[in-house]
């Protein structure tokens, strides 16, 4: 597995909000917006649901799925995010007390409220960074081995 640049990890370590987009089996898209919790060891996402929801429906073992990382204050010379590739699994299927502690040290309110943990495996990133540069860019994959 390709190591994570540091620049991507301190960007997911420093911001709080995804938009994740699943895609229904008529093709059609749906996105969320909800908090995250980043796992670096395992390079993941944690992210905490209601019971219910339309992309509970949406979710299967291994969706895939993509989505955005912006921080909460945008400047546009200076502007960074995060697009991402990435399957998704609830956290019974991956250890869930590690995801459950991880999420709840970000968000402690979180265990106040009813609902369950998703973990996106996070497959590809592209990291823009302007402040370097306009159109600067870091790309990570997780299957591309180390140069």
């Amino acid at each position: 597995m390709q190591t994570l640049p540091d620049s991507i990890k301190k960007f997911l370590l420093e911001n709080k909000v995804v938009t994740i987009c699943f895609v229904d089996t008529n093709n059609q898209p749906y996105c969320i917006n909800c908090f995250y919790a980043f796992d670096e060891n395992e390079n993941a996402l944690i992210f905490k649901s209601s019971y219910g929801t339309k992309h509970e429906t949406l979710i299967k073992a291994s969706a895939a799925v993509a989505g955005t990382i912006l921080p909460d204050q945008i400047q546009f010379t200076n502007l960074k995010g995060i697009q991402f590739n990435g399957s998704v699994k609830p956290d019974f299927m991956l250890g869930a007390s590690t995801f459950n502690a991880h999420y709840a040290k970000a968000f402690p309110m979180s265990l106040m409220l009813p609902g369950y943990f998703w973990i996106v495996n996070l497959t590809y990133i592209k990291y823009t960074d302007n402040t370097l540069g306009f159109g600067n860019k870091t790309v990570w994959n997780r299957d591309l081995e180390q140069a």
